[in-house]
């Protein structure tokens, strides 16, 4: 008789090389558990240039780094394992920002991160391993900042949904805001909804 053992693991960090990356996903593997569930919420706001003609290529590298190319690593590293034993539940934080040329190297990278999402679906549909982005909204936190219109709490239950259902689809966009307010079972059931 086999036994589920749940756990979870947090990795707080802001990798400065893919070698930081590496060494965090090898900790993990040390452990030896199946990891069958991950929310990868990478998120580094880009410098705000006021003058949004003078954004620089440093702060579009950085903003790559940490919000595109960091998920797509770790992407990468889960999801052999979770299409061998098919099954796997995958949710990479993006943003809904628009319109704010003074962060353009975060919004490329949050765009970058959906378009990756997206064209996983055609290999993804149909098999028990789902991958979808989640936007939380604006929110009041060290990235958001005080004047955000959200809570962080807010995110809940929305920020469940995607890993949640079980309808074989990815490459969709859950808006976590839009379950604000609801029991975890009804904003499942909603997010059956939400199509590509």
């Amino acid at each position: 008789m086999s036994r589920c053992v749940p756990w979870a693991a947090i990795l707080k960090t802001k990798p400065k090389n893919e070698a930081e990356i590496d060494a965090a996903l090898a900790e993990i593997d040390s452990w030896g558990v199946q990891v069958d569930l991950v929310f990868n919420n990478a998120g580094l706001m880009s410098h705000y240039f006021t003058d949004y003609l003078t954004n620089t290529m440093d702060d579009f590298h950085h903003a790559m780094a940490v919000n595109f190319f960091a998920p797509i690593k770790i992407a990468y590293h889960f999801l052999p394992g979770m299409i061998a034993r098919g099954f796997g539940r995958m949710q990479l934080t993006t943003s809904g920002i628009a319109n704010e040329p003074e962060l353009m190297g975060y919004a490329c990278a949050k765009a970058a991160l959906t378009k990756f999402v997206k064209d996983f679906a055609c290999k993804l549909n149909g098999t028990d391993v789902m991958m979808n982005v989640m936007d939380p909204g604006w929110l009041r936190t060290d990235l958001g900042g005080p004047n955000a219109p959200n809570a962080p709490e807010t995110v809940i239950p929305g920020s469940m949904v995607s890993v949640m259902l079980d309808d074989k689809k990815s490459g969709r966009w859950f808006s976590a805001q839009e379950f604000t307010g609801m029991t975890l079972a009804d904003a499942v059931e909603k997010g059956k909804s939400v199509e590509a």
